[in-house]
């Protein structure tokens, strides 16, 4: 049985339509999505009616909770995240609020074989959590808490990782909408030009293996969205993903 992971679109179609694509060629049994779908992007609208139309599970992310309600954070909300939010709620209407407000703080999926997921967006607990490849162990298991699965999967901190706990393993899918370089400079930032994402496989006799995608998306398509999206801020947004 295979399982697609996808997490953080952020609003960003073209990237998603890569990773459906890509889907399309290998195609799995099922996509559970981790969150943070539509804000921050050019096509808010655009994302959340396509994950709807797909049927896929999706849980609450930090960023879709902003969106329903600009105090959920655990960090005060600057004025500039304040009108980015603003003109997506805007553009997604209540219906599609309404949507978003289906979202689950945690999703179960069966991979097949006997073998379990759960899915989150930063922790089991919290969308607000951090965890890293180089967190402390104690930290990063006392985050997860006595959250029990086969597989741990969460996003939010658009990396790509795996790491063993226990007797299960956690997957980070990375970002679909928004990957990066997190070692670069601020003032230097850039996104990648690709959709990232995991796919997990079971085999029916206990066997489960992990595969991380990148699939590359048109930037060109993605930053004259941005430019024609009246979105605050439209002409920095384009400038993330200028050619390297």
């Amino acid at each position: 049985m295979r399982t697609a992971v996808v997490s953080d679109v952020h609003g960003n179609a073209v990237a998603l339509e890569a990773v459906l694509a890509d889907l399309d060629r290998e195609p799995v049994d099922q996509v559970v999505a981790l969150g943070d779908m539509a804000q921050g992007g050019p096509q808010p609208a655009e994302v959340v009616d396509r994950v709807a139309a797909l049927g896929w599970p999706v849980v609450l992310g930090n960023a879709d909770a902003f969106l329903l309600d600009p105090d959920a954070g655990a960090e005060e909300a600057s004025e500039r995240q304040l009108e980015a939010r603003a003109w997506s709620v805007e553009r997604l209407g209540p219906e599609r609020l309404d949507a978003i407000r289906s979202y689950t703080p945690t999703v179960e999926a069966d991979l097949g074989g006997g073998q379990t997921l759960l899915a989150f967006h930063a922790s089991p607990g919290s969308y607000d959590d951090f965890l890293f490849p180089a967190t402390p162990e104690g930290v990063f298991r006392a985050l997860l808490g006595d959250a029990r699965a086969s597989v741990l999967a969460g996003g939010h901190i658009h990396l790509q990782f795996l790491r063993r706990v226990g007797d299960a393993i956690f997957v980070n899918p990375g970002s679909v909408g928004l990957s990066y370089d997190h070692e670069q400079a601020e003032e230097e930032f850039r996104a990648d030009p690709w959709a990232a994402y995991a796919v997990i496989e079971t085999d029916g006799a206990g066997g489960l293996e992990v595969a991380f995608r990148r699939v590359p998306f048109d930037v060109d398509a993605l930053v004259a969205a941005v430019r024609e999206s009246g979105m605050p801020y439209a002409g920095e947004v384009a400038a993330r993903w200028r050619a390297r």
